[in-house]
């Protein structure tokens, strides 16, 4: 499958990175300039409120990343956004109700838990390519079944009422979360070849 290639109506759209104590910042933004999309990395309410489309990513500890949302009060406004948003990785399990890690407590738009991997019968973190299963809503649009996406992660999220997406690492757990205008994915798409800009375009076309 050829990288998708740019398309005129992303050109004007605002996109909107949330900025917060987490990494993986400028492999999304590349990303989503190979689709032709101009990204501005804020933590700005009123410039997140106002964009057409809010990425969550992350890399890193879900409880400084909690607390550093909490601080500066991004933890309520990305619950009330009404654009669509798309949680990556840290992102994703921030958005479900507790991880645990540190036992952290977290925003809760997807009610569902974040698990450690048994490191004692896996090898932790997971890293490396796996396929998704099980695909729901035009998020997955195009997109076959058992497609390769790219994962680190140590912790993943519980299959529950709002997973869109499956894959399995000895047990199967949610690659996906989808529920109202909110998005999230384990793996990183900006990191997935051509089926990973495939998904971040129909994000964008959400």
């Amino acid at each position: 499958m050829m990288p998708c290639p740019p398309q005129k109506e992303f050109y004007n759209m605002e996109v909107a990175i949330v900025k917060y104590n987490a990494g993986n910042v400028e492999s999304v933004q590349n990303a989503l300039n190979r689709l032709g999309v101009k990204s501005i990395v804020t933590d700005d309410h009123d410039v997140l409120r106002s964009a057409d489309r809010v990425i969550f990513p992350g890399v890193g500890h879900a409880q400084p990343a909690m607390e550093y949302l909490i601080e500066r009060q991004l933890d309520k406004l990305i619950i009330s956004l009404e654009q669509p948003v798309l949680g990556i990785c840290l992102g994703m399990q921030l958005m479900c109700t507790s991880s645990e890690e540190a036992n952290t407590k977290c925003l809760g738009i997807f009610d569902t838990e974040v698990k450690l991997f048994d490191s004692e019968s896996l090898k932790v973190p997971q890293v490396g390519w796996n396929d998704i299963y099980h695909l729901k809503t035009n998020l997955f649009r195009g997109l076959q079944e058992n497609s390769y996406v790219y994962y680190v992660h140590s912790y993943y999220v519980l299959i529950a009422a709002d997973t869109i997406a499956e894959t399995s690492y000895t047990l199967p757990y949610s690659a996906a979360l989808g529920k109202d205008n909110f998005y999230g994915v384990q793996f990183h798409p900006e990191k997935s070849g051509a089926v990973g800009e495939k998904i971040l375009a129909n994000f964008l076309e959400q």
